[in-house]
């Protein structure tokens, strides 16, 4: 289960035209815990518990994170933009599915919005390994964009470049040409759904490898789904079976019958709820397993199955 860390905000930027830069320090004056690039802390946030990128590499002045105003979210973001300097949160250690591949091969960075954020951890990671690297950052326009001030002046800025949705047409991105002259090993992309399926399908029509191909993603759109049907888990250290309704998640049906499992998103993109399946098969609509670890687990907070029982790890 997730251990909770009861951490201070120690300091608050505003950046951009919705933006907050929040770092965050134990509230009993320890070390937080170490992470690698890439890396997301897990926040209760107003009764809501939200994943955020931490933004630099692992050692510097505690954590922290960039928080963008969602109107249209489920909350967290309104909290969090309420915080105040001093304010006490409570955050889970950090926990990396986006991890730098550990190789020396050249990386592609291509970031969209608050999408930046783990990349800028990667950046001076990559920057400080003396590995080699670009960094692409799109936004609407240079007022939205989100740690602009530190992109142009971080040791590394001649490494990145910015495209506007509002510029001129030459500083625009262009997908074809970056991704075949970059000579990357390594392609990193985080932004909306629509920036992360662009650049996917770009290198994979380019030839670039599958295992070559990178993504985190920060809000996961609503799953196509096909198992509409109830269906049953059986517990395998007790031998109990549950049925699951039509409008329920197997996390919800779990906890009606006092069973617990790890949340956080709730969307299948954090990986805090990943549990084993013995048999039968699920039906995924996780954004984060591979397909050797759908093999074996699947994601309770969203996921259904293909056929009549689950067998869980549990």
């Amino acid at each position: 289960m997730t251990e909770w860390i009861t951490a201070r905000v120690a300091r608050i930027t505003a950046d951009g035209d919705r933006v907050r830069i929040i770092g965050l320090e134990h509230a009993e004056g320890q070390a937080l815990p170490a992470y690698t690039a890439g890396a997301h802390i897990d926040v209760h946030a107003g009764g809501h518990v939200r994943q955020y990128s931490l933004t630099r590499p692992s050692g510097i002045d505690g954590y922290e994170i960039g928080v963008l105003l969602d109107e249209g979210s489920r909350g967290g973001s309104a909290f969090m933009h309420q915080a105040c300097v001093g304010d006490l949160l409570r955050i889970s250690g950090p926990r990396n599915l986006f991890p730098l591949a550990q190789d020396t091969g050249r990386s592609l960075l291509i970031g969209g919005g608050i999408g930046i954020t783990p990349l800028l951890a990667m950046a001076g990671t990559l920057f400080d390994e003396g590995r080699s690297f670009e960094l692409h950052y799109c936004a609407r326009s240079r007022s939205a964009a989100a740690f602009l001030d530190r992109l142009e002046r971080a040791p590394w800025a001649d490494h990145v470049h910015l495209h506007f949705d509002d510029g001129a047409d030459g500083q625009r991105l262009s997908l074809e040409t970056v991704l075949v002259r970059s000579g990357a090993r390594h392609l990193y992309v985080c932004g909306p759904s629509g920036l992360n399926n662009a650049v996917l399908d770009a290198a994979r029509g380019a030839g670039w490898a599958e295992a070559s191909l990178h993504w985190e993603a920060f809000a996961a759109s609503p799953p196509a789904r096909s198992a509409v049907e109830p269906f049953e888990v059986q517990i395998a250290s007790t031998g109990r079976i549950i049925t699951v309704g039509r409008d329920e998640s197997v996390a919800d049906a779990l906890a009606r019958h006092g069973i617990g499992v790890d949340l956080s998103c709730g969307q299948g993109i954090c990986g805090a709820c990943v549990t084993g399946v013995i048999s039968g098969t699920p039906e995924h609509n996780d954004y984060i397993l591979t397909d050797e670890e759908r093999s074996r687990c699947f994601t309770p907070c969203c996921s259904r199955a293909r056929t009549p029982r689950l067998v869980l790890d549990l």
